[in-house]
C-alpha cells in the first residue's frame, strides 16, 4: 500500500485524529513572524485544521495535498478549495509570504527531499518565512502502511545545502495527540535568504 493509498483509505478517521490537535505552541514560533493578510501555503494540509486557524487570525490561504480524499474533507471544514496535488506541482500565480508544512514532507523520501525544498521555495518570497517539522530521528521507511523519513538537525540542513533555505530557528516538542506524548518532533523556522 501507497502512502496516498493510506490517507485515502483513513481519510475519515485521519481527519478526527488530527482535527482537534492543539497545535498553538508552534503557531506561537509562527504567526509573529508574519504581516497581517500573508499569504500562506498549507502544503500537506490534511485535515485541514491549521489552515482554519490561519484563515480565522485574518491570513489568506492556498491549501493542497495529494490525498482526494483528505483534500475533500479539508475543503468541507475549511471552505477552501483544497488543490490536489504534490508538493511539486502547487498551482500559484503570486509567491507566498510564508509556508508551512506540518508533518507532510515527512512522507518525502529522504533523496527527494532537497529537490522538494528546492521547488517550494522557488514560490516563496525573498525573505520569506518556512515551518516543517519531520518526526525526530534517522530512520526511514515504511511504518503504520506509510512511508515516513525521519529527520534531525543534520539532515535538515543537508537538504537543504543547496536551497535558499537557511535555518533560522529549531526545536523538539513531544506528540500532542493522545497517548503519543512519547513521539518526538523536530520542528524548524527556515527563511529564504534574497
Amino acid at each position: 500500500m501507497s502512502t496516498l493509498q493510506y490517507y485515502d483509505e483513513n481519510a475519515q478517521d485521519f481527519f478526527l485524529s488530527t482535527i482537534d490537535a492543539d497545535l498553538s505552541e508552534l503557531y506561537a514560533h509562527f504567526l509573529p513572524r508574519l504581516k497581517a493578510n500573508s499569504l500562506i501555503l498549507d502544503a500537506g494540509c490534511g485535515s485541514g485544521r491549521d489552515s482554519k486557524v490561519f484563515l480565522d487570525k485574518g491570513f489568506n490561504v492556498v491549501a493542497n495535498d495529494a490525498s482526494p480524499k483528505l483534500a475533500n474533507s479539508a475543503n468541507q471544514y475549511t471552505g477552501l478549495e483544497i488543490q490536489v496535488c504534490d508538493f511539486h506541482n502547487i498551482q500559484t500565480t503570486i509567491p507566498f509570504d510564508a509556508i508551512w508544512a506540518c508533518a507532510s514532507l515527512l512522507h518525502v523520501t529522504a533523496i527527494d527531499l532537497p529537490s522538494t525544498f528546492q521547488v517550494l521555495a522557488a514560490q516563496l518570497v525573498s525573505n520569506g518565512i518556512f515551518y516543517c517539522s519531520f518526526k525526530y530521528g534517522t530512520s526511514s521507511g515504511m511504518r503504520n502502511g506509510r512511508y515516513f523519513t525521519d529527520a534531525n538537525e543534520a539532515y535538515l540542513k543537508e537538504w537543504l545545502k543547496h536551497t535558499p533555505l537557511k535555518v533560522d530557528e529549531t526545536w523538539i516538542t513531544s506528540d500532542v495527540r493522545s497517548g503519543r506524548e512519547t513521539e518526538k518532533w523536530l520542528n524548524a523556522i527556515l527563511i529564504k535568504v534574497a
